[in-house]
């Protein structure tokens, strides 16, 4: 980035939204009932326009709602790219939106005539992050999260020869309301599915999860989702039952974050795989993970990690095993991270999460 670029300014504004979600999202954490969340728009001096999106999750290690805001409000009307390359490392969901917005407006167009999906589209190339060499395609992205395609290739709408296809994992409802949800799905092209464990007694959940696993087809592929909330007992006990059921592609952070080394044990005596979620929240702890010897399955939630370039980055050249997973943030912050998906992860993207929302996510960006 040339000097002259780092000290042109941006019309800066943000805007606060909250989503209340059709029902309170359950999880080892709690009950969540409202997505609160910013959304911000970059405009250079030709009218070029970026937008990014702040959708902290605390609990996850983010910055709080009001950090962001506080951050936010801090700043003046215009700001340059030293402004947003400099924010600190606490608060990874403002480097996220700020980044997001200023690729946006980097490689976007005027205000006329275009929607935020035309606007977001990141310079990710094979060489690193962007340049004026690299003959590497952007990834396509579909506007919604269904598959809506045959189940053979279970991926999104057809996409050219230069293009990444993206398929998705499709939330269950916690409970024994998944056994009866998941069929609707399946017929709408999914063949991933997740759900959530740690929630209900143990007893009762390995009831549901029997039930369940007789009526999924035999090509589903299922996630186990425990957000750190299982004793190590319990965690032992689902890997067991996991081995025997031969369904479950892996168990999502049986343990809490500071027990890394008895997740690092369990990875070597089973052959249901583990990944980490809340242990590698944002970049730092995916790096130190990885410095620890972490080489299993990394989940990763682009829009609280920070930084997408150092992200990026980070994955390309350790060639980590990421999959990419929403943060219930809206289709703003959704196109980077599904960007990054597509360079990055082979592995089906925990992004089929809409059906959780009231609204349709036809919020006025501008």
């Amino acid at each position: 980035m040339t000097n002259n670029k780092q000290q042109t300014t941006s019309k800066f504004q943000f805007r606060p939204y909250q989503r209340r979600f059709r029902q309170p999202l359950k999880t080892s954490h709690g009950e969540w009932k409202v997505r609160e969340g910013i959304i911000i728009n970059l405009t250079d001096e030709t009218g070029k326009v970026g937008l990014g999106e702040i959708a902290p999750i605390p609990w996850f290690g983010s910055e709080t709602l009001v950090e962001a805001l506080d951050f936010c409000q801090e700043l003046p009307s215009e700001i340059t790219a030293t402004d947003i390359f400099s924010i600190p490392a606490k608060l990874p969901a403002c480097q996220f939106g700020f980044e997001s917005a200023w690729w946006g407006m980097e490689n976007g167009a005027s205000q006329e005539g275009k929607n935020s999906g035309d606007i977001l589209a990141p310079p990710f190339h094979k060489g690193g992050w962007g340049g004026e060499n690299s003959g590497d395609k952007q990834v396509s992205l579909p506007k919604q999260d269904a598959p809506v395609r045959s189940r053979e290739s279970n991926s999104n709408p057809p996409l050219t020869s230069n293009q990444s296809p993206l398929t998705f994992s499709y939330l269950l409802p916690t409970g024994e309301t998944a056994l009866q949800s998941w069929q609707t799905a399946w017929d709408e092209g999914y063949s991933t599915f997740k759900w959530k464990i740690g929630v209900g007694s143990f007893e009762e959940e390995i009831k549901i999860f029997d039930q369940l696993i007789k009526m999924l087809p035999k090509s589903v592929k299922l996630r186990l989702d425990a957000n750190g909330g299982l004793t190590w007992e319990e965690a032992n006990s689902w890997l067991k039952i996991c081995d025997r059921a031969g369904i479950v592609e892996f168990i999502e952070q049986p343990l809490p974050p500071e027990k890394f080394q008895s997740m690092l044990t369990m990875c070597t005596e089973y052959d249901t795989a583990i990944a980490l979620d809340e242990s590698v929240a944002t970049i730092d702890r995916l790096e130190d993970c990885y410095q620890k010897g972490w080489r299993g399955i990394f989940v990763i939630k682009a829009a609280i990690a920070g930084s997408p370039k150092r992200l990026f980055q980070f994955c390309q050249e350790y060639n980590i095993d990421p999959v990419f997973s929403s943060v219930f943030e809206t289709s703003i912050a959704r196109q980077m991270a599904l960007q990054l998906a597509g360079k990055l992860s082979h592995r089906a993207v925990g992004f089929g999460v809409n059906h959780w929302f009231v609204d349709d996510d036809g919020i006025d960006f501008r």
